[in-house]
């Protein structure tokens, strides 16, 4: 079973809504296995309002270095060494991650990085590149965004979710996407497509064609998800058997 929560579902920019963030959970054999997908800058608290204990988050998929999806880690970090965390904490994202990561600390809090106190691994995952962690199977493929982004399709026990981080669907995304149980994808406008976007007509048109039963959107520009609730007959009507979700924050699913 993969338990998802999003902790946020806003674009970069939003007044209301913390930035897209999704923590996912799964039984691995007799344990279970919690990661954090993106961290933008106002994700964490949405993070800590699940009062986890400080050593249940195992690791970060990082999809992106835009800081919508990353600029929250110096504040995730110098929380967790505040209140004494322990256990090793896992960084994942595209090469670079652990520059990136380190900077970024640095910047918010210069000097910070040896004071921890946990050790922080780090884990590449690259396009054509399965790799195994914690006993989840990750596998990535390149979006189309203005800034490099990698989608990320998770398998756990016979079963897989797929998350896009930014970026319109590509021939590699769609193949990765084919077979798993959700997509989390990105949509940024209902039709109109902006640069490094999908809309929310291509994100179902990509779900249908991959047969995926459910499709979540997220990261929706601010005031067109606000219109979201006049367009959901034609939404549906276009997604026919297809369960479209629009989640708010604090959504929890089971697939």
């Amino acid at each position: 079973m993969i338990e998802i929560t999003f902790l946020g579902v806003g674009e970069a920019f939003d007044e209301e809504l913390p930035n897209t963030s999704i923590l996912f959970c799964s039984e691995v054999g007799t344990s279970a296995v919690t990661l954090l997908l993106d961290c933008g800058s106002t994700a964490p608290p949405q993070f800590w309002k699940e009062e986890l204990h400080v050593d249940v988050l195992d690791g970060i998929w990082i999809s992106h270095f835009h800081g919508d999806h990353s600029l929250g880690l110096p504040a995730l970090l110098v929380r967790f060494w505040e209140e004494q965390r322990s256990k090793a904490l896992t960084i994942i994202g595209q090469k670079g991650i652990d520059t990136f990561t380190r900077t970024s600390l640095d910047l918010a809090y210069p000097g910070f990085y040896k004071k921890v106190g946990f050790p922080i691994r780090y884990v590449e995952v690259e396009p054509d590149n399965e790799i195994e962690v914690f006993g989840l199977s990750l596998q990535a493929a390149e979006n189309g965004h203005s800034q490099r982004d990698l989608a990320l399709r998770i398998d756990a026990q016979g079963k897989s979710i797929y998350y896009s981080g930014d970026g319109s669907p590509t021939p590699e995304g769609m193949a990765l996407a084919k077979g798993s149980q959700l997509i989390i994808h990105e949509a940024f406008h209902p039709e109109i497509e902006f640069h490094g976007h999908t809309t929310v007509t291509g994100a179902i048109e990509m779900a249908k064609q991959c047969g995926v039963p459910n499709l979540a959107l997220v990261h929706m520009q601010r005031a067109e998800r606000r219109k979201m609730a006049n367009r959901m007959k034609q939404i549906k009507d276009l997604a026919g058997s297809l369960n479209i979700i629009i989640p708010e924050p604090g959504y929890r699913m089971r697939v």
